[in-house]
């Protein structure tokens, strides 16, 4: 009988490995994905493959760009060709809207889609729902659960305000607090007063915490797409992930755009996309 067994899951193996992955998104060629310990140039077949053994893939972008969210798609739909997806987790989703996911996902069998979806999800507005909108429907039809990964609101002003003590030497050390703090101040285009930055750490790394812990909770293989901060090996969750005790068996790959060089401690693959308009962000805050 463990004969039979055996024998069935190397052809289940075998027949997920000869199913040919979705075609590539247009404009999206092959040549731009790096595997950075080694610095050779994948295949988005390649990539596919690698990705399709961990048990935990997360996947930084660039939330405003449109070729990150098409590829997204795209990943998901590959990897899920490969073998069978586990769960996909969003940043962009908090936990007092896990019960709205999971009602739509249900109701979708006897009634169909909702005539409004993001006010069905409680869709934060502060997410472009143009960019994530495919992402979100194609989870939602599939048999396996979309998850909420953030803390919502609540959990965020409490820790603003009260910062709690982060358990875990990882991401207490010294070179990953700099480096977020750098962050930042960077990503408040240097105008945030500097006594409030201990407190928009504490919110960050409680987050990354947070998120950690649901994809260490995920159906496995799971999949999670965050913003390329909270990706990163050198200071996001997989840090977090570490100080939990669940380091291995974790892929990062991240999106970035041309000209924007990933190094080998942040992901273990990147795959740049063509570089959008520079845009300064930080004017509507200087006004």
């Amino acid at each position: 009988m463990r004969g039979w067994v055996m024998l069935l899951a190397v052809l289940l193996v075998a027949g997920c490995q000869g199913v040919a992955l979705p075609p590539l998104p247009e404009g999206q060629q092959v040549g731009g994905i790096v595997e950075l310990r080694s610095g050779r140039s994948l295949s988005a077949a390649e990539l596919v493959e690698r990705l399709a053994q961990a048990p935990r893939v997360i996947v930084g972008e660039q939330h405003d760009n449109p070729d990150h969210h098409v590829l997204q798609l795209w990943l998901l739909r590959a990897l899920a060709s490969q073998r069978p997806q586990g769960s996909l987790l969003l940043e962009m989703l908090v936990a007092q809207q896990q019960l709205r996911i999971d009602t739509v996902r249900r109701q979708l069998r006897s009634q169909g889609w909702p005539e409004d979806l993001p006010a069905a999800l409680a869709w934060q507005p502060g997410w472009d729902w143009a960019l994530y909108g495919p992402i979100v429907r194609f989870a939602l039809a599939q048999p396996y659960p979309l998850l909420a990964a953030n803390l919502d609101t609540r959990e965020v002003r409490r820790i603003y305000a009260q910062p709690p003590v982060l358990s875990g030497a990882h991401a207490n050390s010294q070179a990953v607090k700099d480096l977020l703090q750098a962050q930042i101040r960077d990503a408040h285009c240097g105008l945030l007063p500097e006594s409030q930055v201990p407190a928009m750490l504490a919110v960050q790394q409680q987050r990354d915490r947070r998120m950690a812990e649901r994809l260490v909770a995920a159906p496995a293989p799971a999949l999670f797409f965050a913003g390329a901060y909270h990706a990163r090996k050198d200071v996001g969750v997989p840090v977090h992930l570490a100080d939990i005790g669940a380091a291995q068996g974790t892929a990062v790959l991240i999106f970035a755009q041309q000209g924007s060089p990933v190094a080998a401690e942040s992901a273990d693959y990147v795959w740049y996309t063509p570089r959008m308009p520079d845009q300064d962000y930080c004017a509507p805050l200087r006004k």
